[in-house]
């Protein structure tokens, strides 16, 4: 299929003798936005790592456009510079400016000028709101703020799919609200976009696709009606009825 980007193929992660993940299928295509729910320690955000190359597959395969990045020999940099990662813990550098952290990677990587690289920082900043605070340090500033920084600095890399691992979850929840904002905003422009989150309304209003798992499997997978408004399985069920319950 022309328009696929990410294929991932029985997939599976173990350390040691703890399966976390077991024969994982699915297929990112251009412009989804797909939501992985489940319960904390059900494995979504190692099969994000393991789709970042942060962790190596213990079996099966992850096609970038085709190519099987998950083998030997892959540039994994580069690799990450099409698809992107935003972390839980922001992640950015403390010694850094805001405006600095925005640029690092895309000298380094990119291999872009200083000037280039400020310039497609500043733009993706002012996306984010967070233009005011070029000169801060992270320390300066609020969690939500920091974690549109680590937006806007994925976003400055141009990737072709931007994956983020429960991005929501380290802050409080007054700034929940301005990086959800943020990230719909980026959904409605057709940013392919990998989404873990315990934020269900988020999964169930921007989603193209959710994708439930449970104990290192997928449980189920559809569209946000199906998979909301009619749950097959039971565990489905069961786990949405807790959020219902909240």
């Amino acid at each position: 299929m022309s328009d696929s980007i990410l294929q991932i193929h029985h997939l599976s992660k173990a350390f040691g003798s703890n399966v976390v993940l077991r024969d994982i299928d699915f297929t990112v295509n251009q412009g989804d936005v797909v939501s992985v729910i489940g319960a904390s320690g059900s494995g979504k955000s190692t099969l994000l790592r393991c789709i970042n190359l942060l962790e190596t597959p213990t079996s099966g395969d992850i096609l970038y456009h085709g190519k099987n990045v998950a083998g030997k020999g892959v540039n994994a940099p580069a690799y990450r510079a099409h698809v992107g990662m935003v972390f839980q813990s922001f992640n950015l550098f403390n010694n850094m400016t805001v405006l600095e952290n925005c640029m690092v990677g895309q000298m380094k990587v990119l291999k872009k000028s200083k000037e280039a690289a400020r310039e497609a920082a500043m733009q993706y900043l002012q996306k984010v709101g967070m233009a005011p605070y070029i000169n801060a340090k992270p320390s300066q500033i609020s969690g939500g703020q920091k974690q549109r920084v680590a937006i806007a600095r994925a976003l400055a890399m141009e990737p072709e799919v931007l994956l983020f691992d429960e991005p929501t979850s380290a802050l409080d929840p007054e700034m929940v609200g301005e990086v959800l904002t943020v990230m719909q905003g980026l959904a409605q422009e057709g940013m392919t976009m990998l989404v873990v989150t315990h934020e269900m309304a988020f999964a169930r209003d921007v989603s193209t696709r959710v994708v439930y798992m449970n104990q290192g499997v997928i449980c189920e997978q559809g569209t946000p009606n199906q998979v909301f408004g009619n749950p097959q399985r039971q565990e489905t069920k069961d786990f949405l009825a807790r959020f219902r319950n909240n």
